[in-house]
């Protein structure tokens, strides 16, 4: 059977183009219904014409396009420049992995479109889902970096590159704040509960640990190996002073108390609310306000969900410099619970949202980042003779540089943050019954 080049979307009913060249063929009509359909355009006024069309490429969700038209009339607010996201293609191999997670970030943007909402977003123009075949498409305003007041896109993984990155951070805080504090002082009312509901009782299979006890001491074992294969890309307090032997016996907690950990996460009723999860430099667009403070649009809303705020956090702060989260970590925390609660937020503990962090770092990036060394390997081959972070072999392959920079944060975060130390802590204080074993993945 062919592969359908338009599906109908589940929210609008349209049928929507599912590629490239299919939107390129649905042309100037379909625009105008969808425009029309989400608000975005008067129902007496029509695209005319595309006048720009150019696919880039960026990112992992899927393939994405530069486009411009032209308006039968130039209405206040209508954006001429737009930007196009669609699900992969059908027989991507990875499809069935990404296509999902363009679902929230499609309801997430359908929800921006309301009057008053907390944080700068590009304007949805459209954006619809179908379930059936996980394919997606997101029509945005386009942000136009470098222009216009806006600063040049920063890249994920190369905070050592900016000269300050603290207001960049401190900006990213208070509009993670200001959106989970919007959410938890009931303004969007029933409508984020029922586009994103929460159940605390539920732990998603998804994103579980995904090893056997057996399978986890080989990635530390690989680990190891990585490390002692290529210590030059890691720093000295790192792959010294037995930090690395400590690691090794202290990860394993994690998995035996997997469940507990994720539900003290879910349990922690004043700290979830409404957040973004992968809140990287890359993911945001920064200028400054009219008193010259540094400000933050933020991006990319896949997996854009209600979450314990730690973990948000974590998903802030997983890819900047180690030695700057050591020296501004609990600044930021300390930032967002005033924020948190300034916005309409509950009034949260600072001490309690940093072992929740420390929970967070702990559960999610043993899930997660333990398969790094092996993609680092698989990317860039002769590892013994990349020079170290910044060998240009490293910087310029996407995939590599990220993992490891991901891996870097997270040791560091273990070590400086004494993470260990706070797992014994919580498991001492746990009660029995949530103290069930997670050692089988789901």
């Amino acid at each position: 059977m062919n592969d359908p080049d338009r599906v109908v979307g589940d929210r609008s009913a349209l049928p929507f183009p599912v590629s490239v060249e299919a939107l390129r063929e649905a042309g100037a009509d379909f625009l105008t219904a969808a425009f029309r359909w989400t608000g975005a355009l008067a129902q007496d006024n029509r695209v005319t014409a595309i006048t720009g069309f150019t696919e880039f490429f960026g990112g992992g969700m899927g393939r994405k396009v530069s486009l411009s038209v032209a308006y039968a009339r130039d209405d206040p607010g209508l954006h001429t420049h737009l930007f196009v996201k669609f699900t992969r293609d059908f027989g991507d191999p990875l499809r069935e992995l990404f296509g999902p997670l363009m679902e929230p970030e499609v309801r997430f943007a359908l929800l921006s479109r309301r009057s008053g909402f907390p944080v700068a977003v590009p304007t949805c123009y459209f954006a619809d889902y179908h379930a059936a075949t996980t394919t997606g498409i997101l029509i945005t305003e386009r942000i136009e970096y470098g222009e216009n007041g806006i600063e040049p896109r920063h890249d994920k993984c190369l905070d050592h590159e900016l000269g300050n990155p603290v207001e960049h951070y401190r900006a990213l805080t208070k509009a993670m704040a200001r959106l989970a504090a919007y959410h938890k002082a009931g303004n969007f009312g029933l409508e984020t509960q029922q586009a994103f509901p929460f159940d605390a009782q539920h732990i998603d299979p998804g994103s579980r640990i995904p090893y056997t006890p057996e399978q986890l001491q080989a990635k530390l074992a690989k680990l190891l190996d990585f490390v002692a294969q290529a210590p030059q890309l890691f720093p000295e307090h790192l792959r010294n002073g037995g930090f690395l032997n400590q690691f090794v016996n202290e990860a394993p907690f994690v998995l035996e108390h997997e469940l507990a950990i994720r539900a003290a996460l879910n349990e922690s009723a004043d700290h979830i609310a409404l957040c973004h999860w992968n809140m990287n430099l890359d993911n945001a667009w920064f200028w400054r306000d009219a008193r010259g403070e540094l400000q933050a649009g933020l991006l990319d809303w896949g997996s854009v969900a209600q979450m314990n705020v730690a973990q948000a956090f974590y998903g802030m702060t997983c890819a900047a410099e180690a030695g700057f989260l050591h020296a501004h970590r609990r600044d930021l925390l300390a930032l967002f619970v005033d924020e948190y609660r300034r916005g309409g937020g509950p009034a949260i503990d600072l001490d309690e949202l940093a072992q929740l962090v420390r929970l967070s770092v702990a559960v999610l990036g043993i899930a997660w980042i333990l398969d790094a060394p092996a993609l680092i390997e698989r990317e860039i081959g002769a590892i013994r003779a990349i020079e170290g972070r910044h060998d240009p072999a490293l910087r310029n392959n996407f995939l590599a540089r990220a993992q490891l920079q991901l891996l870097v944060v997270f040791l560091s975060e273990w070590q400086d943050d004494q993470i260990g130390a706070a797992l014994r802590e919580f498991a001492r204080r746990a009660p029995e019954d949530r103290q069930a074993s997670a050692a089988q993945p789901v």
